[in-house]
């Protein structure tokens, strides 16, 4: 809990019980359905909940932003935004049940009560959403080419153009080639997450923004 603390020390006392529930939460979780691995489970707040929470670095959701974060496995990046952003409705979305299971459990047990989950295909969903998220899920122009038809391109309230913030690693550079092949108007932005943590498992890593 101490690398929480250090990146966001304005959090309120619900959000730090909220947040130090997880590691037991995911512990129990993960000894019955494995959705992260053995050795990263002891490193969960870094590489895990951290890492989803840089993107409450780069865009604070104003009330009422509907999230939807595709592939959410065991709830990353959607549980830690939900308890970022109490205001605001995070929509988890994961093809295999079990995983949707761990995440909405996880939910229940710290007391959420803006977040949605979806079993499937996120090209079932019938809504539309202000910004779209994915950690490591797919390459983005797959995750744009399921989604493009999901953003809300009517209602504009918060500080960013309503769109897309996807954490990847890694070069992007060929990824992000394909993305601009389907569509030439897009915008993508690029940012390194050592911009906001000095910690080695952040050198790697990027937020993508488009929009």
């Amino acid at each position: 809990m101490q690398i929480i603390k250090k990146y966001f020390p304005n959090l309120s006392a619900k959000q730090l019980e909220q947040f130090g529930a997880l590691q037991e939460l995911y512990g129990e979780w993960n000894a019955k359905i494995n959705v992260i691995s053995r050795k990263d489970i002891e490193s969960l707040y870094e590489k895990h909940i951290l890492h989803s929470m840089a993107i409450a670095k780069f865009i604070e959701f104003k009330p009422n932003t509907r999230i939807l974060d595709i592939g959410t496995g065991g709830g990353f990046p959607g549980v830690p935004l939900a308890i970022l952003f109490p205001e605001s409705t995070i929509t988890m979305v994961d093809s295999i049940a079990k995983k949707i299971k761990v995440a909405e459990g996880v939910s229940e047990a710290i007391g959420l009560t803006n977040t949605d989950f979806a079993i499937g295909r996120v090209e079932q969903l019938k809504e539309s959403f202000h910004f779209i998220t994915a950690r490591a899920v797919a390459p983005a122009d797959q995750l744009y080419k399921w989604t493009q038809e999901y953003v809300d391109s009517k209602e504009e309230f918060n500080s960013k153009i309503n769109g897309y913030i996807f954490l990847k690693g890694g070069d992007l550079k060929e990824e992000l080639k394909a993305v601009k092949q389907i569509n030439k108007k897009l915008v993508i932005e690029e940012v390194s997450l050592s911009n906001y943590y000095e910690e080695e498992f952040f050198e790697t890593k990027k937020l993508i923004y488009m929009f």
